[in-house]
């Protein structure tokens, strides 16, 4: 039998709701995008994002205004840009702290996370938001503040979740042997691509999602139908 040791979770779709994403997170950032780039593109960090934003596009000489409307352009094709996470997540930061928004966060999750980690098992996190969004959403959760819980995140820097040499980086990173991790995502491209990896995969589909009779991957309709 397989010992886990470490589970490497996805959010979207596993912890929490896709429509909370797309419904509360995406279109706030929209919103104020153009303003707070305004009122803060003189700052160092910033000005970065901004700068591997351009870099990104191609764009070799743009104005501000340029970026920010290839900003809102991304946004709009849910680019999984590095740039646009991490300026996404800035502004979601003043909505966070200023009590806007809570993250959704299944019912079960929070318990679960919980028992886990008081299992020994250590806990991390794999999303393609940046690694400060992640921790944001996690501390400002309707479950409380579960960042405790977390060893570690990793984003869209360490490669993209469909590759598998990403999830050799994780493993690489936790100093965990592939096999005793599981990851957990919605995404059945990310699991074939960290079972590529050796990584054990848990497929999240939850509710009206049907499991199939032969899934590619263990199926689970929530985190509480997981056993290890």
């Amino acid at each position: 039998m397989t010992v886990i040791r470490a589970i490497v979770t996805d959010i979207e779709g596993t912890t929490s709701s896709i429509s909370f994403v797309k419904d509360v997170l995406f279109p706030y950032a929209r919103k104020r995008l153009p303003a707070y780039v305004e009122t803060h593109g003189d700052t160092p960090e910033v000005q970065h994002w901004l700068h591997e934003a351009a870099k990104e596009a191609g764009i070799v000489e743009a104005s501000r205004q340029e970026v920010i409307e290839l900003l809102l352009r991304w946004i709009d094709e849910d680019r999984k840009s590095t740039a646009l996470k991490a300026l996404q997540g800035m502004i979601w930061k003043d909505g966070y702290e200023g009590g806007d928004f809570r993250a959704h966060m299944y019912p079960e999750v929070g318990a679960k996370l919980h028992a886990w980690r008081a299992d020994g098992l250590h806990l991390y996190v794999y999303s393609s938001g940046s690694v400060p969004a992640q921790k944001l959403f996690f501390r400002y959760s309707e479950a409380g503040d579960l960042t405790p819980l977390f060893s570690g995140y990793f984003d869209t820097e360490t490669g993209p979740k469909r590759e598998k040499n990403a999830y050799e980086k994780i493993a690489a990173a936790i100093d965990e042997q592939p096999g005793h991790i599981l990851f957990l995502s919605d995404i059945v491209e990310e699991l074939d691509a960290a079972k590529a990896a050796g990584l054990c995969t848990g497929w999240l589909l939850r509710a009206p999602l049907p499991i199939p009779d032969a899934p590619r991957h263990p199926a689970y309709a929530d985190f509480d139908a997981i056993v290890l």
